[in-house]
């Protein structure tokens, strides 16, 4: 990967005629006061006594051909914002001077900040040759207003324009607010200033090309740093569309796409949909590859366009199958997606997203028995069999392809295509058979309790909702057994034990807190007791509790989960 990082202050970032460009599609000026104060109270930090010796500001991602002029891919809210803390002290400088304060000496220290953090300005048409420019929508205010420092009207602005309005009101009160107005107040701002681009320090990441930007975000993105790639991609779409000259009713009608897009998703969803979606309909493509593969087949503006479109047609679909309780869900197709949800099952959502395509409005009943039969397939492949996902992941992209060129034309079709993804009853039940849940874990433990739930609806037909706080679930050998449980089960075999699901039940709270970790004999008394069929069909066959009798006990479930978690496919 061709970039360069290095460790750089403000001053550094600032210097030797070095300019900064935020492209011109990237999201508009967005902080608030939140974030501001945040800046702020760092910054004030650093001059107490105890004080650190310089605050970092995280990454900023750069792209550039010549190293002297920069696009800002990643860091455009804070530099904006530094940049407005600059122009802030220069208006108090100019304030004072308006005053008549230290008249010469104020005006060269404003001058001398123009020239080291915001740039040239020429004197007889106060034009700006500024180190920074903003994007299509904040840039006219930043270096009409800003930069010239020219009273900012309050009326007509975008939303970004006025947020870019009041962070430069906002940092001047708290910049008057700590350095006064009296003859000394110029020196004690300039030398704030001064300090400051010294104690602020970035790590800056320098790229050639976009391509090489987008994997920066990505291996970023791998060890926790996150960043916008979200922008990274608008930003080129945009750039395909405006490559033809640059037409302000396309142009806008690609950013209301985009928005509409985002509106429905919100950006931290965005690049696994983006993902989703191009598996939907093409070959699978790795995180790590997808812009570069996005980027070599859009490469024309209708393309740009007719991507777009797609992207908002699907987002709504997308959005709905990552949250059961949608609206446009009917019971059975909300059980599936709690099912898989529960699961925390991904793989499926590309072929999921291009059957809600093909068969959503077209034919109902088709999928929700294509939902059905996928959460049949994750409980056995996924939580019970643990087999491996990117198998899964690939057979699954195979199925989207051909319902998104309509090889597959049916429910049918999908499920039987669906068949290599489905354990078989003698493995299912084998790896059922010695299946263990460690309920400490709460994913685990609400696993425990769907299966419990659903072998009791199996068996005595009472269908009871599994998150019903009225009902616990019992470890039978204690998580914490006391001493006489080691007559029946021999103290070093217990931790082997203790979640295995044969050693699990369910059974009502009052009665779960009365036992604790009593041994099996009073507990036996109060499981003969419960309304749950599976719990008093313990106590009546099982006299007493041993290894063996858990072994026995979870085969005899296994082959009640065969009955349950079932596909049949066509011979």
């Amino acid at each position: 990967m061709n970039f360069a990082t290095t460790n750089v202050t403000y001053r550094q970032l600032l210097g030797n005629g070095l300019s900064y460009r935020v492209p011109r599609f990237q999201r508009d000026y967005s902080w608030t006061e939140t974030e501001w104060d945040d800046l702020w109270q760092d910054m004030e930090n650093l001059f107490e006594p105890d004080g650190e010796p310089a605050h970092y500001m995280g990454y900023l991602v750069l792209q550039s051909s010549n190293n002297r002029q920069f696009d800002l891919i990643d860091g455009q809210q804070r530099m904006t914002t530094l940049s407005l803390l600059v122009l802030a002290a220069m208006k108090h400088l100019q304030s004072l001077v308006d005053e008549g304060l230290d008249v010469e000496n104020n005006t060269q220290r404003a001058e001398q900040l123009r020239a080291s953090y915001i740039g040239y300005l020429d004197l007889a048409t106060l034009v700006p040759q500024s180190k920074l420019q903003l994007n299509r929508h904040n840039d006219y205010l930043y270096q009409k207003y800003l930069v010239p420092l020219q009273s900012i009207p309050s009326r007509g602005l975008k939303a970004s324009e006025h947020l870019l309005r009041k962070a430069f009101g906002w940092f001047h009160q708290k910049i008057a607010s700590r350095c006064g107005s009296g003859e000394d107040s110029g020196s004690a701002a300039a030398t704030f200033i001064d300090a400051l681009v010294d104690k602020i320090v970035f790590t800056t990441i320098t790229v050639t090309d976009q391509l090489n930007a987008f994997k920066v975000f990505e291996t970023l993105n791998a060890r926790g740093v996150r960043l916008s790639a979200t922008d990274l991609l608008k930003n080129y779409l945009f750039s395909v569309v405006s490559a033809s000259g640059d037409h302000e009713a396309e142009l806008s009608a690609v950013e209301e796409h985009w928005e509409h897009v985002l509106g429905q998703l919100g950006s931290e969803n965005f690049p696994e949909f983006l993902r989703i979606f191009w598996n939907s309909r093409n070959t699978l493509v790795r995180k790590a590859d997808l812009f570069k593969t996005i980027s070599r087949n859009v490469t024309t503006k209708e393309a740009a366009f007719k991507l777009l479109r797609d992207l908002e047609m699907s987002a709504a679909a997308f959005v709905a199958l990552r949250d059961p309780y949608d609206s446009s869900w009917e019971p059975p197709e909300r059980k599936a997606l709690e099912d898989l949800q529960l699961f925390n099952v991904r793989q499926p959502l590309s072929m999921l997203l291009a059957c809600y395509d093909c068969f959503f409005e077209s034919d109902r009943s088709a999928y929700a028995r294509v939902l059905r039969a996928v959460a049949t397939i994750s409980f056995r492949y996924n939580v019970i069999c643990n087999l491996f996902p990117q198998d899964q992941e690939r057979l699954y992209n195979a199925i989207a392809r051909k319902v998104a060129d309509g090889t597959y034309k049916t429910a049918q079709d999908v499920i039987a295509a669906m068949r290599p993804m489905y354990p078989d009853d003698s493995a299912f039940k084998v790896a059922f058979a010695s299946k263990e849940l460690t309920t400490t874990n709460t994913r685990n433990k609400k696993i425990a309790r769907y299966i419990l739930f659903a072998i009791e609806k199996q068996t005595s037909g009472q269908d009871m909702a599994a998150d019903n706080a009225a009902y616990t679930l019992e470890h039978i050998l204690p998580e914490h057994p006391t001493a006489e449980w080691s007559e029946a089960i021999e103290q070093p075999r217990q931790a082997a034990l203790v979640y295995r699901l044969g050693n699990l039940i369910l059974l009502e709270a009052a009665a779960n807190r009365d036992l604790g970790n009593a041994a099996y004999p009073p507990k036996r008394k109060a499981y003969a007791k419960s309304k749950f069929q599976i719990t008093k069909d313990l106590a009546e066959r099982h006299e007493e509790w041993t290894s063996g009798t858990i072994h026995s006990r979870q085969e005899r479930l296994a082959a009640t989960a065969t009955a349950i978690w079932r596909l049949n496919f066509p011979a």
